[in-house]
Formats: structure tokens, C-alpha cells, sequence
């Protein structure tokens, strides 16, 4: 008999003490093996499955769907112990232990006990309709594939820059309007200072509000003056993905549309939004409007399928990999909005670490993510709120991380001050188990609450990293601890496991790129934008800043290909599955990393 089996989470916690205890002696313990197949579509199912650990993912009968990842203390498949049988595939994603509870004695309990037959049928129906919406879904890549053009977008309303506020806030009126852009003049400091902006600036009928009623403007105030400068916009023609992205990113409702430097138009979260009035549910906004794990996990469980249209349809994988950033950060931070009270939204900062924080991750890999505390707070129960967090990510699909760097973890949970003193004392010390937290901690990036928190954290690492020759010695070494892949006379070397590309191509490239980043305090994350700023503070040559970035993206993209091929999360390539094109671009490229690990060698003054 079971005696750590939890009653007292929902509904077990509903049933009467002696329904308790058949329920107890009613157990039995199944253990699966990884990739294991617990519940086949069509089949009978005997048993309802109460997770003790281990992970479990609900698909489609043909696996083209994937509707729900279920934990410890996660049940499953309720329905089918009413319909008598099973509608969809369930797979062990690793080792993993589940309580089974006869099928006769959950019918029993739920036929005597009104409550718990009440959690069942509410959960059962809601589901249902989850699901049924799940299955109706449209292909995503079919709208995230449109260009912005003037079907999309209206034409901008261009204001003179001495047009007093009053004339303008009628003039927004009587066209139905609440922005409007400021043609600025030549001489404007504005436009001095930064010579590559276009030359607008933006108005909105807040601005004008707030100029008036709280900052004591008068009417005939020159709209000039309260412009919004400068104007992030989208290039007309310019995939209109990239215009939710950078919405997404800066939480904004609008863009300005250019052709060069001329503004031709407005682009309106509404105009997106109609312009994809035809699918009900868009990604991004299941996400918005989830208002439980249930409904957030199936716009989660969608992004396999986004990657797999995009790159069916030729998009480039860097910007699969953007997109996918934007919507993963959407879907962390509903789930921290979900699990963590909303009082203590202000007061603390959900950071994501590794690649994640670079923007880097396509399919979903282990949670790697830590949380930065107000000073002086006061949480007494902050722990059972980050294993919840936890354990809601898991259900999303984000596994559990075997190194613990986790907000479960006490280690990666502290105040701003603990933060700035555990860096401190990572750098000083420069001791190699110490290399890795100070590596991912690098690359940490805000995604939930009070982002500002991480801000003073981040400063603080890359100043005492700028110029610290020595540490970063140590901190380089692992870039060039993984062999290359090449054989004596420059070949791939073929492996009956398979080519591990992680270990001997992205790693190299991704630690080193960091490493000379934290040297001269560049504030980037994401690794071909720090390559970017390397080549323009003329530290790589630019043949050597092209060199990495192609010999990288063809790592991401090769990875990918196989994964989604495969259906799995392998670093590993088989070299079989290459056409022989692919397979002269690899060499090339393992050839860029070996020249790459030379140069941080000698840079560095690393000897083995």
C-alpha cells in the first residue's frame, strides 16, 4: 500500500476518510522506461495514471499533434475510463513512476462522491473544448507568412512640427485617429544626434492627455514638443511576423511603416489582427488570453508545428529562431503570471539563462532559469511558489533540468544584493566549477515581473569581467576542451553515434564569442549580434565575423532538420542523413571553429 500518495491536493482531498483509505489500498506502482508507449489510441485503458515523477506527453494518434505534458502529481487519461478507450498517444519522455488506480475503484468513488465527481466533469468538459479548438487550428505559417502592404496598413497622418496640441487632438478626432506622425526639420538636435533615424517622430492622444492634464502644458503648446522620439518601424514588404515580433518585444500597439526613410503608413495590432481574422486561434494570442495551464500548454504544444511550417516554407532558421524567442518569452511569462501573486509582480524579476537567454533556442529544451529578489522583501512562501513555477513549465513542455539550474533551486533564487555577491565571489574565485554558473549567468535575460532588477546584476558582471584577462582565461578554457570533429587530413569524421554538434561546432563558437563580449563589456546576449558588435569594434575582421556566423547558422539549421526529422532533441547529426552539398558546407564550417579555437588559444595565452 502506497503511504506517501498525496491526499491532500485536489480532488483526492474531497474524499471522505474511509474512500481515502480504499483509494489507498487500491494502488499500484508502474515504472516506464523512456520513450516508452504507456496508453495506445483505440486500446482499453484499466487505469487512471497519478504521476509520481517522470514526465508523460499526451499526442495525436498520428503524432502529428501534441496536446499536453503531464508531471509529478499530473493524471491521466480520465476520459477514457468513461468512453472505454483511448483517444490519443501517451509516451514517457524519460524514466518515469506512476501510481495506477483501478478503473473499477475510480468509477466506485466517483459514483459515491459528489465533489469528486464534480472536479472530474468540469475538468472533463473544459478539456474537451480545449482540444476540440486544438484539432480546428490552421496552418500558422500561412499568415505568419504575409508581407506587410498597403492592404494591411492605412496611410499616416504627418503633422508639421509648430502645429499647436489643440489643433491637432481635432484634427485626430475628425479622422477617427489616435496617433500621428511629426515630419521633423533638418536642423532638429534630435535628428543630429542620431543621423541614421527616420526623420519622425510619433503623437498619440495619451501623450497629449498627459501633457495637459499632468505635465501643465498649454493648448497652443507646438506638438513638437511632446513628440515620441524615435519611431520604431517595419520596412513595407517586410514579413509581417517581424512586425509582431518587434510589437511583442517592445509591448507596443502600433508601428510606423517606411519605404526608406519616407513613413507610407500605420500598422495597428487591430490591422494584424484582421488581417488574420480568417484563423481563430493565432499563437501569440491563445498565449495573451490563456487563463489556465490547461489552455496555455495547447498554444505552447503548437510551436513544434510553427517550426516545422516556417521551415517547410524556406524561412531563414535565424528568423525561426527570433520568432520562437518572442513567443517562448510570452509563454514563460503567462506562466510566472499565473503562479506567482500578482503583488509580488513588481518585486521580483523571472530571468532565463543559457540559450534562451541568447534568443537561441528553437525547440524546447531543459529550463534553465533563476529569479532575482527585491531587497528587503519578505517571502515567506517563495519556495512553494517556485516549485510550482516548476512544475507549470514542465507541463508546458520545458524539462526539467538535469544540473538543477532551476527557480526550485534555492541556489538560483536570491535578492539583488545576494546576486551581485555571488557573481563577486564566482570571478574572484575563477574556479573551473564556477565557469559555467558565470557563463549562464552572462547570457541571463528578463522575461517576467520587475525586469529592471536584473539590470544592476548584469552591470555589475560585466564590469568586473571587462579586462580581467586572467579569469577569463579560465573562463575561455572550455571553448576548447571539445575535439573538432575532423579527421588527420581535414574530413568530417564519421561517428556511429553520430557527429555531436554541440560539442564540437555551436559550443566552441557560443563560449568563445561570449568570452571576448565579457572582455570588452558588450552588452548583447544573443551570439550573432555580439558578433556583429565585435566586427564593428573592429576585434574580429570581418571575413572572421562572416565566417562564424554562416559556419553557425549551418550548425542551428542541420541540428534542427534532424530533430524534427527524428522526432527528438538530439545534438547529434547523422552524417547519412546529409546530401553531399551539406556535407562539404559542414567540413568548411568545423574547419571555421578549429581556426576560431586557435585565435582564443593564442588570445587568451590557453597552452594545454
Amino acid at each position: 500500500m502506497p503511504d506517501k500518495f498525496n491526499m491532500q491536493s485536489p480532488p483526492f482531498d474531497r474524499l471522505t476518510e474511509k474512500q481515502q483509505h480504499h483509494l489507498r489500498s487500491s494502488l499500484d506502482v508502474a515504472y516506464f522506461r523512456d520513450k516508452d508507449v504507456i496508453l495506445q489510441p483505440q486500446k482499453s485503458c484499466e487505469h487512471l495514471h497519478i504521476l509520481i515523477n517522470g514526465a508523460v506527453e499526451e499526442r495525436a494518434a498520428d503524432g502529428s499533434e501534441i496536446y499536453a505534458h503531464y508531471a509529478n502529481d499530473d493524471m491521466f487519461d480520465v476520459r477514457a475510463l468513461f468512453e472505454g478507450e483511448v483517444r490519443h498517444q501517451y509516451v514517457a519522455l524519460e524514466d518515469t513512476l506512476s501510481y495506477l488506480l483501478p478503473k473499477a475503484v475510480f468509477i466506485e468513488l466517483y459514483e459515491a462522491n459528489g465533489q469528486f465527481a464534480a472536479y472530474f466533469n468540469n475538468n472533463l468538459k473544459k478539456r474537451q473544448v480545449l482540444i476540440d479548438a486544438a484539432q480546428q487550428q490552421q496552418n500558422l505559417a500561412e499568415f505568419i507568412l504575409n508581407k506587410v502592404d498597403h492592404s494591411i496598413y492605412h496611410p499616416p497622418m504627418i503633422l508639421r512640427p509648430e502645429q499647436p496640441l489643440n489643433e491637432v487632438a481635432l484634427q485626430l478626432k475628425e479622422n477617427g485617429l489616435d496617433s500621428a506622425l511629426v515630419k521633423l526639420s533638418d536642423d532638429d538636435p534630435r535628428l543630429l544626434d542620431s543621423p541614421t533615424a527616420h526623420p519622425y517622430a510619433i503623437v498619440t492622444r495619451t501623450n497629449m492627455l498627459h501633457a495637459v492634464m499632468l505635465e501643465n502644458h498649454p493648448l497652443d503648446t507646438p506638438i513638437n514638443t511632446i513628440a515620441t522620439f524615435p519611431v520604431l518601424h517595419i520596412d513595407d514588404g517586410d514579413f509581417l511576423f517581424n512586425a509582431m515580433i518587434t510589437m511583442t518585444r517592445n509591448r507596443m500597439k502600433r508601428l510606423m511603416v517606411c519605404d526608406g526613410k519616407d513613413a507610407v503608413g500605420m500598422l495597428d495590432m487591430t490591422q494584424i489582427l484582421s488581417a488574420f481574422s480568417t484563423h481563430s486561434h493565432v499563437l501569440t494570442l491563445s498565449i495573451a488570453r490563456a487563463s489556465s495551464v490547461e489552455e496555455l500548454a495547447l498554444a505552447s504544444n503548437k510551436q513544434r508545428h510553427l517550426v516545422e511550417s516556417l521551415l517547410g516554407n524556406g524561412i531563414r532558421t535565424r528568423f525561426i529562431m527570433e520568432l520562437i524567442s518572442a513567443v517562448n518569452e510570452q509563454i514563460i511569462e503567462k506562466a510566472f503570471e499565473l503562479v506567482v501573486p500578482p503583488a509580488l509582480h513588481d518585486h521580483c524579476c523571472l530571468i532565463v539563462l543559457g540559450s534562451e537567454g541568447r534568443g537561441e533556442q528553437i525547440l524546447k529544451t531543459d529550463q534553465d532559469n533563476a529569479l532575482i529578489v527585491e531587497d528587503g522583501l519578505e517571502w515567506p512562501n517563495c519556495q512553494t511558489v517556485m516549485d510550482e513555477l516548476t512544475h507549470t513549465l514542465q507541463q508546458l513542455g520545458y524539462p526539467l533540468c538535469p544540473g538543477k539550474v532551476m527557480v526550485n533551486n534555492p541556489k538560483w533564487v536570491k535578492t539583488q544584493q545576494q546576486w551581485k555577491s555571488t557573481v563577486t565571489s564566482w570571478i574572484q574565485g575563477a574556479k573551473p566549477e564556477h565557469v559555467m554558473d558565470l557563463a549562464i549567468m552572462a547570457d541571463a535575460h528578463a522575461v517576467a515581473g520587475n525586469r529592471d532588477l536584473l539590470v544592476e546584476v548584469s552591470n555589475h558582471l560585466h564590469q568586473l569581467m571587462k579586462n580581467k584577462m586572467l579569469v577569463l582565461q579560465e573562463f575561455t578554457r572550455p571553448a576548447l576542451q571539445f575535439s573538432i570533429p575532423l579527421t588527420l587530413f581535414g574530413n568530417v569524421k564519421r561517428n556511429k553515434e553520430g557527429l555531436d554538434i554541440k560539442g564540437g561546432g555551436i559550443f566552441p563558437i557560443v563560449h568563445g564569442i561570449r568570452a571576448l563580449s565579457l572582455e570588452y563589456a558588450l552588452s548583447e546576449k544573443n551570439t550573432f549580434e555580439r558578433i556583429k558588435q565585435l566586427q564593428a569594434k573592429r576585434i574580429l575582421e570581418p571575413e572572421t565575423a562572416d565566417n562564424l556566423s554562416e559556419a553557425l547558422k549551418l550548425f542551428f539549421k542541420l541540428r534542427l532538420s534532424q530533430q524534427l526529422s527524428m522526432h527528438n532533441s538530439s545534438n547529434k547529426i547523422d552524417l547519412n542523413h546529409l546530401e553531399r552539398t551539406e556535407r562539404d558546407l559542414l567540413r568548411h564550417s568545423l574547419h571555421v571553429v578549429k581556426k576560431f579555437k586557435q585565435f582564443l588559444g593564442y588570445h587568451y595565452q590557453i597552452r594545454d
